[in-house]
């Protein structure tokens, strides 16, 4: 099918266009006849001795050529004919000689003499040596004169001829000035050529009043003289000269309200409403500031906002007119080929494709493929598929194609490389990898041989800032605690206050404080001091001291005052020890016997926390509790309570469905001594008996019990 339409179409083609099977002449038309080359027999007898299809006699064709008159002298012959081989005299471009030379030579005839025309002045001469086309302008500067004859200037010859009559050659834009033929008036016109025109007072010009109501024909009838001169004054009709002025509007024109004169009108006596180029503003001004009608109209500061042609930019123009806000800007937009920019003025939709274009070939870089010109600019080299050649840092195998980039590809490589610190070789690292961290400790010895380089493997020096900067651990002579001032190699140890802390505890281990070893209250505290930190000469700072590690003496020395917090857990314990509950449970709250409410907790604790509180007593018997969904200001208050009672929180979910969820630890949740119950009872003044010793007996008996059952239970309330 494909087969028979092309040639269907080939043979259509053929149809309209057809070629002479000797001479390959194109034929358009179907030729209808049969003639010889030159058409003049029609179907030409075939003869041996001459071109098939030619008739035998001149060809006698017309040339192609214009200036040839010659018909074409040879056998009837296929094809164009040949060019004219006969003689005729031609002369040069100029015209001033001529040779012999063959009709059919398209070569131009220069001669080595002067053209000799006469220039755009009709002054001076051609001086350029024979050459075609027309003549350059004169170029000899000549000085010109205006028409008044005022001013004069230097311009090429021929730039304005002089007129007819030898005034001048130029207008200067002045008053003329010349006396008139009056002879008692100049002439008011701008520069002018030729003669200045009668003067407009002439009697025989003047035919009305100064205001063009009153003929001087009706007012030479009334009485009035006659005018013999143009110096005397026009006679004066008495009317309101009521010429229009420059001022006013188009609705309310103002007129001249004086009387019949010859002077100029005005000033005018009213006020005219002008309004700004853009109509958007209107003002009053005095008609007697109006002396054209241009200054009937004003610019005002009204910023056009309006988008220009380009769509882009604003047009910012003052009391704007246009209405087409042509964007004068370039447009500077990167190009096609991402390397020239757009040269047009601001437009919309996109810029043309950039008409730089190459001729030289484009070459990938091994040169195995390449595209040949014309090659628009910003094209790419073409894509090879063969490996790449070039030089490579490393001698690994190449993977990437032959490409156009400059730098090649990073080499994925697998090898074996030392860290940055040496520390040790990994396995299956890129080979373009350079910086490569083990995560290690540097542990490098420093400059001052103190010290060890505390950080991660890393690159370079390991003082970034030249100096070690590390805590010094040399012991103080007084105290013996490390010296920790920055490291001061060479030098002696700085006099200064020792801020290591000390951990002191009293007698039953529930009180301890934290003190620091010079601000010490009293001399045994000083000593006590001085003989734990002999003790841990490596302590560093911020680190505290384990009491546990003092001895007997020293912790008589050292010991703190028990309080009434300490009374009531001896007196627990006791309570404890005669009930035969266990001592790891806690029932008496000796761990949480010093916890207490914020003063947040209290104040809120009329309104919500009364309403989870019981929800931390059960939870310290059972392991972990989710209480529902509640905005932020419930959660702040689980999360406050549970801290009270030593019970981990956690909020899960996202908002508003987010939730709190505490889980007891045991050994470490505990409910307070006093709940917050009784604390909003203390402060409202209501008091609560305490509890019967029944209650106390009844929970003692079955304590061991609920212990096995309940291995988190922490809790024995004895005001509850």
């Amino acid at each position: 099918t494909v087969f028979l339409i092309s040639l269907m179409l080939w043979t259509k083609h053929l149809l309209f266009l057809r070629k002479c099977p000797a001479c390959q002449n194109v034929v358009f038309q179907p030729p209808n006849t049969y003639k010889c080359f030159c058409g003049k027999v029609t179907n030409p007898e075939f003869q041996r001795s001459e071109i098939p299809h030619s008739c035998g006699d001149m060809c006698g064709k017309k040339r192609s050529s214009a200036e040839c008159r010659h018909p074409c002298n040879i056998l009837c012959h296929p094809g164009p004919c040949p060019q004219c081989p006969a003689f005729v005299t031609k002369s040069c471009v100029c015209g001033r000689t001529s040779k012999p030379m063959r009709c059919g030579q398209a070569a131009a005839i220069r001669c080595d003499e002067r053209c000799g025309a006469v220039l755009n002045c009709d002054v001076h001469s051609c001086t350029q040596v024979c050459h075609s086309g027309p003549c350059q302008p004169c170029p000899q500067q000549v000085q010109q004169v205006c028409y008044c004859g005022v001013v004069s200037r230097d311009a090429l010859c021929g730039t304005d001829k002089e007129c007819f009559d030898g005034s001048g050659h130029f207008s200067c834009q002045k008053t003329c000035g010349k006396m008139l033929d009056c002879e008692a008036h100049r002439c008011q016109q701008v520069c002018h050529s030729g003669p200045c025109p009668p003067c407009p007072r002439s009697p025989r010009l003047v035919r009305t009043c100064p205001c063009g109501q009153t003929p001087l024909a009706k007012l030479l009838e009334l009485g009035y003289p006659e005018r013999r001169w143009c110096s005397e004054p026009i006679p004066s009709c008495g009317k309101t000269c009521s010429k229009p002025l420059p001022c006013g509007s188009s609705d309310s024109i103002h007129m001249c309200d004086k009387l019949c004169h010859e002077d100029s009108c005005g000033p005018c006596s009213l006020t005219s409403t002008i309004r700004c180029r853009c109509g958007s503003k209107t003002k009053e001004v005095p008609c007697a500031t109006i002396q054209t009608e241009d200054e009937l109209v004003f610019t005002c500061e009204k910023r056009c906002l309006k988008k220009r042609s380009c769509g882009r930019h604003k047009c910012g123009e003052l009391c704007c007119v246009g209405a087409e806000h042509k964007c004068s800007l370039i447009c500077g937009y990167k190009l096609n080929c991402g390397l020239h920019r757009c040269q047009e003025l601001c437009h919309r939709g996109n810029c043309q494709p950039c008409w730089q274009t190459s001729f030289d070939e484009l070459a990938c870089y091994c040169g195995e493929s390449v595209l040949f010109p014309p090659i628009a600019c910003g094209t790419k080299p073409p894509e090879c598929k063969n490996l790449c050649t070039r030089r490579h840092e490393c001698d690994h195998p190449v993977f990437h194609n032959c490409h156009s980039d400059e730098r090649c590809p990073p080499c994925t490589y697998l090898t074996q490389k030392w860290c940055m610190g040496k520390h040790e070789q990994r396995s299956n690292i890129p080979c373009h990898l350079q910086d490569i961290s083990c995560g290690l400790t540097c542990n490098k010895v420093l400059v001052c041989e103190l010290h060890r380089c505390r950080r991660i493997c890393h690159r370079g020096e390991c003082l970034a800032e030249g100096a070690c900067r590390q805590p010094c651990v040399l012991p103080r002579p007084d105290c013996g605690h490390p010296c920790n001032a920055p490291c001061h190699k060479g030098t002696g140890c700085p006099r200064n206050a020792c801020n290591a802390k000390v951990a002191l505890q009293c007698d039953c281990g529930r009180r301890r404080e934290t003190v620091v070893c010079t601000e010490a209250a009293s001399a045994h505290q000083r000593y006590a001091a001085i003989a734990m930190a002999s003790k841990l000469s490596d302590m560093q700072l911020g680190d505290s001291v384990d009491i546990g590690l003092i001895t007997k003496k020293e912790l008589k020395q050292t010991r703190l005052e028990c309080d009434e917090g300490c009374a009531t857990l001896e007196r627990n314990r006791r309570l404890a020890e005669a009930l035969q509950i266990d001592p790891s449970v806690d029932p008496f709250n000796i761990r949480s016997a010093s916890a207490t409410y914020s003063e947040s907790l209290r104040a809120d604790a009329r309104c919500w926390t009364i309403q989870y509180s019981p929800v931390l007593d059960d939870n310290i018997k059972h392991k972990s509790h989710c209480f529902p969904p509640m905005n932020r200001e419930h959660r702040k208050i689980v999360h406050e309570l549970a801290e009270v009672y030593n019970v981990e929180s956690v909020s899960y979910d996202s908002e508003p469905k987010r939730n709190v969820v505490i889980t007891a630890v045991r050994g470490k949740s505990a409910c307070p001594n006093s709940t917050l119950t009784s604390l909003i009872e203390r402060d409202t003044g209501i008091s609560r008996a305490p509890p019967p010793i029944a209650h106390i007996k009844q929970h003692s008996s079955n304590w061991s019990k609920v212990a096995k059952e309940e291995p988190l239970i922490d809790y024995f309330d004895v005001q509850d």
